[in-house]
Formats: structure tokens, C-alpha cells, sequence
């Protein structure tokens, strides 16, 4: 097979969560240029319609829908929505995430609670839930959005987020470890690890501790509207068929210091 036929993605149906804005519409777009036909969700449902309908431009079919991913009668509805319009699930996208901001020594239960429900238990949940049919379907590709945040610790002058950091590497364990359990039904389990990119998440760290953050960074800069793009297509693609457990870190080179 072909270089080009590795990485088509022409009638593989996706569910990209958090997919309306953010890293969420980069990764949603990237599969659409592909090929792919794409269900996005979010709790803010109107972000996902626009969206969608955004991407019908790529020649392909594009499904928004509500979903709050800490709730897994949502979660249910969007799977069995998705199979009645597209057949199938080829590829799952576990983008959606939030962080809290709070020095460890003070960081309310509750807070800590919210971090790790949405971003571990969110995406377990919906890893569970699109698995069962991809091993119906005896393939599948999940693709887990971690951050570098979860592959170490950080000073708190640069990020101050122990909730959000400890979820992340929550993450990157649950990816390798599905990935070994799944294996034997053709389903690979990848992550993606981000840098920093700007975003309504990052975007007032980014304001006022911008300069410290991107010393750094080797690259010098923050990352871009098309720097996930060729992570996302590659790990939802044939092309990475022999790649599992993997997390892909796509940082600038932050963390080969």
C-alpha cells in the first residue's frame, strides 16, 4: 500500500470530543482534510453545529452533538447516535479536558474531583463505551489528547495546576495499558501529548508567564493551528498500524531539555 492509501481516511467515521473549539476543532479538521466523517461533542453543543458545519467543506458528512463526558448516559446516546448514522466508529478522539489553577497545599477535594472526572474518568468512559463496538468491529483506533504537563511535575511559576497534571499522567498510564488489553482486537491506543498551544485553557497562563514559558522551549514558540494536524491523521491512519501504546509528544522539544 501506498504512502498516500496509509494515510486516507475517506469513509472512517470519527468522534472528536471537546471537538468544537481549541485543540479539539485542529484535530476534528485534520481528520476531515483526511477523509473522515465526523461526530463532534461537547457540552457546549452550539460551538460543535458550528463546526460541523465548517467542515462539510471537506466533502464529508459532519454530526454535533451535547455530551457532558463525566455522564455516561451522554456518552451512551452519542455512541448509539453515531452507529446509527455512520455503521461504525473507526477512530475516538478524548480531547475533551478542563484544568484548575490552585497551589497543591490549597486545592479544594471538589476541584480535584471535577479535574479527574472530566480528563481521566471522561476519558475512560468514553474509551469503554466506543471500545465495545470497535471490538464488534474487530479494529479501531483511540487517540488520547494527555499534555506534557502529565509527563513530569513543573515549578508553580510556570503552571499551578496539581489536579491537572496528576490527571494527565493518569492518561498516558491508562493509554498503555488499554493499548496491551486491546491489542488482540486490532483496536490501537495511542496519546498525543501537547505542548503549550493557545487556547481559552492556556491562553491567560500564556498572557502572564509567556516569556518564562517559552525559555523553555527550544523551537521558540508556542505551538500552531496546524502542529497537531500530522499526529492526529497519523495515529488515526493505517499508517500507525503497528504503533501502540505510543504517547506522541508534540512540544517544541520542551521536554528534550
Amino acid at each position: 500500500m501506498d504512502v498516500k492509501k496509509l494515510f486516507d481516511l475517506t469513509g472512517r467515521a470519527a468522534v472528536v470530543t471537546g471537538g468544537g473549539s481549541g485543540l479539539g476543532r485542529q484535530l476534528a479538521e485534520a481528520l476531515a482534510e483526511a477523509g473522515a466523517s465526523l461526530v463532534l461533542c461537547a457540552r457546549r453543543k452550539e460551538r460543535c453545529e458550528q463546526t460541523a458545519q465548517e467542515l462539510q467543506k471537506h466533502g464529508v458528512q459532519t454530526l454535533a452533538l451535547g455530551c457532558d463526558v463525566t455522564n455516561p448516559e451522554d456518552i451512551q446516546q452519542v455512541v448509539e447516535q453515531t452507529l446509527k448514522e455512520f455503521g461504525k466508529i473507526d477512530i475516538l478522539v478524548n480531547n475533551a479536558g478542563i484544568a484548575w489553577g490552585a497551589p497543591a497545599e490549597e486545592m479544594k477535594l471538589e476541584d480535584w474531583n471535577k479535574v479527574l472526572e472530566t480528563n481521566l474518568t471522561g476519558t475512560f468512559l468514553f474509551s469503554q463505551a466506543a471500545g465495545k463496538a470497535m471490538i464488534k468491529q474487530q479494529q479501531g483506533k483511540i487517540i488520547n489528547i494527555a499534555s506534557v504537563a502529565g509527563l513530569g511535575g513543573a515549578p508553580a511559576e510556570i503552571i499551578d495546576a496539581i489536579g491537572y497534571q496528576a490527571s494527565k499522567g493518569a492518561v498516558i498510564t491508562l493509554t498503555k495499558d488499554l493499548a496491551c488489553k486491546w491489542a488482540r482486537h486490532n483496536i490501537q491506543v495511542n496519546a498525543i501529548a501537547p505542548g503549550w498551544f493557545p487556547s481559552d485553557m492556556a491562553n491567560p497562563l500564556l498572557e502572564h508567564r509567556g516569556e518564562k514559558i517559552l525559555a523553555g522551549i527550544p523551537l521558540g514558540c508556542f505551538g500552531g493551528e496546524d502542529d497537531l494536524k500530522g499526529a492526529a491523521v497519523l495515529l488515526a491512519s493505517r499508517a500507525s498500524g503497528y504503533i501502540t501504546g505510543h504517547v506522541l509528544v508534540v512540544d517544541g522539544g520542551q521536554t528534550a531539555w
